[in-house]
């Protein structure tokens, strides 16, 4: 059980996302995109569920490992990170900056828009 000292920040930089996947430490990365977005550019082994879908598949979500949520920008990955922790899933984190500051950031030739 995780105490309050425990607890995962709000959110989680692309620098320190990219650290924590290097670690080896068991994560989920959901993507909250639209099919179009990912279609462009993905981080690889993510799980895209568009924002509209998280509640109706939210049985596919880790809750036993940190959930890493991302979106363009970051603000709908906030949305759905805000979300997720209200309904228990305590280790949701939102990329700050969403997948378009982890291209600038971790893969400099990973495609934008």
């Amino acid at each position: 059980m995780r105490t309050a000292s425990q607890e995962l920040p709000l959110q989680i930089t692309p620098s320190a996302l990219a650290a924590l996947h290097r670690s080896g430490q068991p994560l989920q990365l959901l993507d909250v995109r639209e099919a179009w977005e990912t279609e462009i550019c993905a981080i690889d082994g993510s799980l895209n569920i568009p924002m509209g879908q998280v509640p109706g598949r939210i049985a596919e979500l880790a809750r036993d490992r940190p959930l890493v949520v991302l979106c363009h920008h970051g603000g709908r990955s906030m949305q759905v990170t805000q979300w997720l922790r209200a309904q228990g899933f305590d280790q949701a984190v939102n990329l700050t900056g969403g997948i378009n500051i982890w291209a600038q950031q971790i893969e400099p030739g990973m495609a934008t828009y």
